[in-house]
């Protein structure tokens, strides 16, 4: 019976596939007989024994099922993989797990679920990437109401929004390129790091074994790979995440019936509340944000890993079996999620244009202060009557191009035409349109890379 939701809610086949027990299993079994092969290369065993336990390391061969009735009676997860390897490949067993410790096998087996599963994650940002630079180039002049501390701000425009997201996802596409060196990274170096188990071809063994499976050799290690490297990895995730957080409450709060000027795509049948039929809930929105909570408080876990007691206790073991798949499998699912929300946006322009009109103007009082600067009045002298005027504004409940110019200090410097002109949002965008043609054009590239 499931229980966690990852099991038949969050979490797509592919990235579920990478932390199934059958896909830990067999990359267990391809360490050990990347084990093997490194063995017969520097003479340790022949070629003969090592070819029968490359090829009955599979779960063809090796049953999930027995594996388990193994550990039931040893009490050790990695023990029962060895013995049930051993067990399939005759006379050639005895050479099953030459040298290693367990977690030679298991970290290095890690860091080849890492490498499945960051493929995966880059796949989807890369996608969401250009959906986010889509929407940029879509609305690269859809001029739309700033906001700061929640109030209304000067003009944006919402590609300069998506522009400024897309560049965010690129970084974290690069964070992932670049930290693929420290955190696919897998060790064969024994009990306590010293080797000594494999004598003096533990650096060539080691070397062998990691040339085999596409992994980076550990410089030094202990009984583990040091656990900076996955802190570095759920960390990674978290990062990600917040973004998604970061993109999902934008989105949530657009959608707020005050502002509504975006939503979620809504299906023909969709239901938005059980007893008010009215509703259309940012639903997907929501779950990436109660998602990323998940995900970014596994960063305190992974931290607590970090430090072990000596060359290496068990207490990462129980806790990276729940925040490694866990942090990978919902981040999947609020990726997909979030390209699936951006995708489907619908844009409500009558709303974009009337909030750019709530505060009657007030939202081009510093292209005000600042045309006044130009005419010679002193910044400072400009602003207090920039905001002496909005007051007046706001107390009057009237267009702010009104008091203007009914102002003999504004119409002294600027005539009518010239205030027109200055209380147009659509002249006070400044270099949005070209800072996100700059982005497009930088991605274009990157991308084709």
């Amino acid at each position: 019976m499931a229980i966690h939701p990852i099991e038949y809610r969050y979490g797509s086949k592919e990235m579920k596939a990478v932390f199934e027990e059958q896909n830990k299993l067999q990359k267990l079994l391809d360490v050990e007989a990347a084990l093997a092969r490194a063995h017969a290369g520097v003479g340790n065993v022949s070629a003969e024994d090592a070819d029968i336990i490359s090829k009955k390391a599979s779960t063809k061969y090796v049953k999930l099922a027995r594996v388990k009735k193994i550990e039931e009676e040893t009490k050790h997860d990695i023990m029962a993989v060895v013995l049930a390897l051993s067990e399939q490949c005759g006379s050639a067993g005895k050479h099953v797990h030459l040298g290693a410790t367990s977690y030679d096998i298991v970290d290095t087996a890690n860091a080849l679920q890492f490498k499945q599963a960051l493929n995966i994650v880059c796949r989807d940002l890369v996608e969401l990437e250009g959906i986010l630079l889509e929407l940029a180039k879509k609305h690269i002049k859809t001029i739309a109401t700033g906001r700061t501390h929640g109030q209304h701000a000067t003009p944006i425009t919402y590609g300069l929004k998506f522009a400024v997201w897309a560049r965010e996802i690129r970084r974290h596409i690069n964070r992932i390129d670049e930290s693929r060196k420290r955190i696919l990274v897998g060790k064969m170096s024994g009990a306590v790091g010293t080797m000594a188990s494999f004598g003096e071809k533990g650096m060539q063994i080691q070397e062998l074994v990691m040339k085999n499976l596409e992994l980076i050799p550990a410089e030094v290690s202990t009984q583990i790979v040091q656990r900076d490297r996955y802190a570095e990895v759920i960390l990674l995730l978290a990062l990600i995440a917040a973004t998604l957080d970061k993109i999902g409450r934008e989105i949530r709060n657009l959608m707020r019936t005050e502002i509504a000027e975006v939503s979620e795509p809504f299906a023909a049948k969709q239901v938005g509340s059980s007893t008010m039929p009215h509703k259309r809930n940012p639903i997907n929105a929501e779950k990436v944000c109660g998602l990323a909570r998940v995900i970014k408080s596994n960063v305190f876990v992974a931290l607590e890993n970090v430090s072990l007691e000596h060359e290496r206790d068990l207490t990462n073991s129980s806790s990276e079996r729940v925040i490694i798949p866990e942090s990978f499998i919902l981040l999947d699912e609020i990726l997909k999620t979030t390209k699936k929300v951006l995708s489907g946006l619908i844009f409500h322009p009558e709303n974009i244009e009337r909030n750019l009109k709530l505060t009657k103007g007030l939202n081009m009082a510093e292209a005000v202060m600042l045309a006044l600067t130009e005419k010679g009045m002193g910044r400072q002298k400009a602003h207090e009557l920039l905001r002496k005027l909005s007051i007046s504004t706001s107390k009057e409940n009237v267009e702010l191009k009104k008091v203007l110019l009914e102002s003999k200090e504004i119409t002294r410097l600027l005539s009518k035409k010239e205030i027109e002109s200055v209380t147009n949002p659509e002249k006070y965008i400044g270099t949005a349109v070209e800072q996100v043609r700059n982005v497009l054009k930088i991605a274009e590239k990157e991308r084709s890379s």
